[in-house]
């Protein structure tokens, strides 16, 4: 149920991107994630909607050191046997080229694995995340606090996990989500009344589009 506390404000909103990266995206990729390259388009479309109304958008992705040192222990072995996913530097780390902006500079793993949030092109940025959710040991939320930035769009890859954990870290931090269901791989019908549950808007590319067009017609976003 939508409120005045959980109602999107689109005038101080950001997108955020999870996981979308070459490993986990694309067939025949060594961690594939199912049906996340069907998404693809859409995230593109609500992508470039942004990038042409200066809306911030913030891509969260892993990187897993060869020695497993950083890992989920539940992925720890599969990677300290030598199984090569989002490894730092790799190709199959850098976010999928549909998604990724133009002229985007190249992504500095060491400075994200530090703990850095990097600019890669016009308002729009990449961090490293060490576990499923976005906010847990980064420094998200002061990032987005300092933009006075307090609702998120989320948008990539394998909702049970890395977006869902996400979506519930924002909403304990008082930010307004939106979940846009056709933007975001391995999407259950359970997951969304769980989020709906929760304060969540569900909603789709077109509509969130429509949104924008709404929301922006008398002039970009000053953020």
């Amino acid at each position: 149920m939508m409120s005045s506390y959980t109602d999107p404000n689109f005038k101080k909103c950001a997108i955020i991107t999870i996981d979308t990266q070459n490993d986990f995206s694309l067939p025949g990729a060594v961690a594939e994630i199912a049906g996340t390259v069907n998404v693809l388009p859409q995230m593109k479309r609500v992508l470039d909607a942004c990038r042409s109304r200066n809306i911030p958008i913030m891509h969260v992705i892993r990187l897993y050191k060869k020695d497993g040192s950083n890992v989920d222990i539940c992925r720890r072995e599969l990677i300290e046997t030598g199984v090569p996913i989002v490894t730092p530097g790799s190709m199959g780390a850098d976010l999928v080229e549909m998604i990724s902006p133009q002229n985007s500079v190249q992504i500095d793993d060491e400075g994200l694995l530090q703990g850095r949030i990097q600019l890669i092109a016009n308002n729009e940025w990449v961090m490293y995340k060490p576990r499923w959710g976005a906010f847990y040991q980064t420094d998200l939320e002061v990032f987005l606090k300092e933009k006075n930035i307090d609702t998120l769009i989320f948008l990539g890859c394998n909702f049970p996990n890395c977006p869902r954990t996400s979506i519930y870290q924002a909403s304990e931090r008082d930010f307004k989500v939106v979940m846009v269901e056709d933007a975001i791989s391995g999407v259950y019908d359970k997951g969304i009344h769980e989020m709906i549950n929760i304060g969540v808007k569900v909603t789709r590319t077109e509509e969130l589009i429509r949104q924008f067009a709404s929301t922006y017609e008398e002039g970009p976003n000053s953020i």
